[in-house]
């Protein structure tokens, strides 16, 4: 079974950063593809920066040129620096993988959430 260990987050002022960190365990044949979603409360869920096997990468508009999505391939790791951030980044942060299992079944996981607060 494969699980999405996300570990990052907290409180931070406005302006402040904070880094997330996310990376599968469990058997599984390769990555095709990672990222970070977020939801406030009383929102649907948005993306927040995805990317892929190929290291393409794609943003939500109102996080781009403060947030960087990056990956370590041969650690399997995905991280989003958050920087000049806002009270309205303030949600939960979930991290999803696309996975390819060792049938080459492609599956889509989350993890649990990680709670981001910006707030003076």
């Amino acid at each position: 079974q494969v699980q999405l260990v996300e570990s990052g987050g907290g409180s931070v002022q406005p302006g402040g950063s904070l880094r997330l960190s996310c990376a599968p365990s469990g058997i599984f044949f390769s990555i095709n593809a990672m990222g970070w979603y977020r939801q406030a409360p009383g929102k649907e869920r948005e993306v927040v920066a995805t990317i892929s096997s190929d290291g393409s990468t794609n943003y939500g508009d109102s996080v781009k040129g403060r947030f960087t999505i990056s990956s370590d391939n041969a650690r399997n790791t995905v991280w989003l620096q958050m920087n000049s951030l806002k009270p309205e980044d303030t949600a939960v942060y979930y991290c999803n993988a696309e996975l390819y299992g060792v049938g080459y079944e492609l599956k889509d996981y989350w993890g649990q959430g990680t709670q981001v607060t910006v707030s003076s």
